[in-house]
């Protein structure tokens, strides 16, 4: 069966940057399983898996549009040190939830400055291409219910 959209798709992978870092991989752990079509992961992945079957084994550098998007400078911003109460000790790489434009997100602290913090909503690894090694393991038709669903249900799910 082919990668297409509402299956099951169970792969292998290894990330790197464009100094060929490692910056993730399934290799050692669980295989990601996830619906396809359902936008699950990063569109320039979910491309290049179309009309993929299991067995093969691939190799393709993404670009950050189709990644995690380009760096967006709005999402860069500083705040008091006031907007961080109860926390008495603040880092450059500490990460916190919080409500940004689009509901509630992630920011990473990137710089401290007296009383200004400055937080990058981000994601970290906006603005980079990255390189996907991949292999598929096992493609199968989506369960209705996964479909609806919009993730793939029991083992190695993700969602």
């Amino acid at each position: 069966m082919q990668v297409a959209d509402n299956t099951a798709v169970s792969i292998h992978y290894t990330l790197t940057n464009d100094e060929g870092e490692v910056l993730d991989s399934s290799r050692d752990n669980e295989a990601l399983v996830y619906l396809h079509g359902g936008g699950n992961i990063v569109s320039g992945l979910e491309k290049a898996l179309e009309g993929k079957v299991a067995g093969d084994k691939f190799n393709v550098r993404i670009a950050a549009e189709d990644a995690y998007g380009e760096l967006q400078d709005e999402m860069i911003q500083v705040i008091s040190r006031d907007m961080f109460e109860g926390i008495d000790e603040i880092e450059v790489g500490m990460q916190f939830h919080a409500d940004v434009s689009y509901g509630t997100g992630v920011v990473t602290v990137v710089a401290i400055a007296d009383d200004e913090i400055t937080i990058d909503g981000n994601h970290p690894l906006a603005g980079l291409a990255l390189t996907f090694d991949v292999e598929v393991l096992e493609v199968r038709a989506a369960t209705e219910e996964e479909a609806s669903h919009g993730h793939i249900h029991g083992e190695g799910c993700h969602h």
